[in-house]
């Protein structure tokens, strides 16, 4: 036995390894708050089944399931990567969490993927919960897996910037508030539940140009149509998330 057999060796452990330990606290977290389980979980799943059920909005030739269950796909997204990322972070940052993270061995740019992986494993859940609800309600989805998973990556990526651009800048419960109204405006006019169809002219050219509508008529256009991937839908999910990452990236304030 050597002298330096119990010797301490000190040091921070692999990033791999504390990225995959940071996934694993903010997933646990993030599924073990009330109020993002409402946003992620809960209104998704009501509002698919409501809006299955009643006939209550246009949406349409064909059964409405067809219609909505694209549209809250695409609302689970953003109620994870946007809304519920942007009000964890944001609180993250004003009780010095972020601070002290940054002041640990985990780098800053880690810690941004923890959180992006928690948002990923988030998303899983939702899809394949939704999935089911939407598939016992009736829906007959067509097109090709891939070109989904596609749409879903560039709307977290999309939607991931801009909610960390506002959680970066913005005081806490500003971005408390204003997420949640911005989460409220874009059920309404994105697309989700009301056609773009049922919208004014010029107003349907300006909302068209939002993520959650590229991302919600994207989504249809492969699971209601069939269609191969809309590179029009996919060109405005990369461009708001280049430019919400980027700016992000730039302006984010860690205290």
């Amino acid at each position: 036995m050597s002298a330096g057999t119990f010797t301490p060796r000190p040091g921070a452990a692999p990033v791999a390894r504390m990225i995959r330990a940071q996934t694993a606290l903010e997933t646990r977290m993030l599924l073990r708050n009330g109020e993002q389980l409402l946003l992620t979980v809960i209104i998704p799943a009501l509002l698919l089944t409501l809006f299955s059920a009643v006939d209550i909005v246009d949406t349409g030739t064909g059964a409405a399931v067809d219609f909505l269950a694209p549209g809250v796909l695409a609302l689970a997204v953003m109620s994870t990567a946007f809304t519920g990322q942007a009000i964890a972070t944001g609180f993250d940052r004003r009780y010095g969490v972020l601070k002290r993270l940054g002041a640990s061995p985990l780098p800053r740019w880690a810690l941004m993927a923890a959180k992006t992986l928690s948002v990923l494993v988030t998303e899983v859940l939702q899809v394949a919960l939704l999935t089911v609800i939407a598939l016992a309600l009736g829906w007959s989805p067509h097109g090709n897996p891939l070109s989904v998973a596609v749409l879903l990556l560039l709307g977290t990526a999309a939607f991931s910037g801009l909610g960390l651009l506002m959680a970066g800048t913005l005081k806490a419960e500003v971005t408390l508030a204003a997420a949640n109204l911005v989460f409220l405006l874009l059920l309404v006019g994105g697309g989700v539940i009301v056609p773009l169809e049922k919208f004014p002219g010029a107003v349907q050219a300006v909302l068209g140009l939002l993520p959650i509508s590229a991302l919600s008529d994207g989504l249809r256009e492969v699971l209601q149509q069939g269609a191969a991937l809309p590179w029009g839908d996919a060109a405005v999910l990369a461009g708001w998330a280049v430019l919400g990452l980027g700016a992000a990236a730039k302006l984010f304030r860690w205290e």
